[in-house]
């Protein structure tokens, strides 16, 4: 009796925890998002200077400075609220920065300096999670890569620069996170001024992305262009996969300048 009570407690526990508001809010709620990127992103491209006064967006900043990820129980939810929270915060940034032609304006020395000195815009604490400060690049690379080890979020992930993969026009949500990422690497390698594939010589150019994140791609596959081929053309990914080593890699150059309409 007392351990069919017991159970029974922590039901009632366990239906409280996951129907309290906070949780249901970071876990489910991303219309807000949603909203925002349906009204202002167009294939990829951002309308900044009406997003930058769309209510919205200062809204949805709140409900992520508010929220304690550590409530998402969900490994899909918990990766969707990061990943949003990424592409949120990057767009407040370029908002309270607008104008501007490229996020590399906001590092300290420049791109190549500031990533040696670790100030980047990248590292700048300017993130809100939780009531905490912390910054992208702790989100991108302390949480999101190690925690969920999903090569995927490569194409997610958007740094406000035209090299990037092209902004979704819609939040990322749990029970369809599968099915976007994989929409977003077919959508990433149809660019063909990012990544394209030449049959007849063998020769994959692809974004520079593909080098920055190698080990990411590597580890699930044992290469870069295995791992891309579930994602491409099928005559192109029967080639690399009965013989990968055929295959020469070149990287395409990548573009800085705002993703703006």
């Amino acid at each position: 009796m007392n351990t069919r009570r017991h159970l029974i407690m922590m039901a009632f526990m366990l239906a409280a925890f996951v129907s309290h508001p906070s949780y249901c809010e970071a876990a489910d709620n991303h219309g807000i998002f949603t909203e925002l990127l349906s009204a202002h992103v167009d294939q990829g491209e951002v309308d900044y200077k009406n997003l930058c006064q769309d209510n919205n967006l200062d809204l949805y900043i709140e409900q992520l400075s508010n929220t304690d990820p550590e409530k998402i129980l969900m490994r899909e939810a918990k990766l969707a609220f990061w990943l949003n929270a990424y592409n949120a915060y990057t767009l407040k940034i370029i908002c309270d920065n607008y104008p501007l032609k490229s996020i590399s304006e906001l590092h300290t020395g420049g791109l190549i300096f500031g990533s040696v000195i670790r100030r980047t815009v990248w590292h700048k604490k300017l993130v809100t999670i939780n009531n905490e400060l912390t910054s992208l690049d702790h989100i991108e690379h302390k949480i999101i890569r190690p925690i969920f080890k999903e090569p995927r979020i490569h194409f997610a992930v958007v740094c406000a620069a035209k090299g990037c993969p092209p902004l979704r026009n819609e939040a990322y949500e749990a029970e369809r996170l599968d099915e976007q990422l994989a929409d977003q690497a077919e959508v990433f390698l149809s660019q063909k001024d990012k990544n394209n594939f030449d049959l007849k010589t063998k020769t994959a150019r692809i974004s520079p992305i593909f080098s920055w994140f190698k080990k990411d791609f590597i580890s699930e596959s044992g290469g870069v262009l295995e791992y891309l081929v579930p994602f491409m053309n099928a005559e192109i990914g029967a080639s690399i996969k009965n013989d990968p080593k055929s295959w020469r890699i070149k990287y395409t150059k990548y573009d800085w300048s705002l993703n703006e309409q």
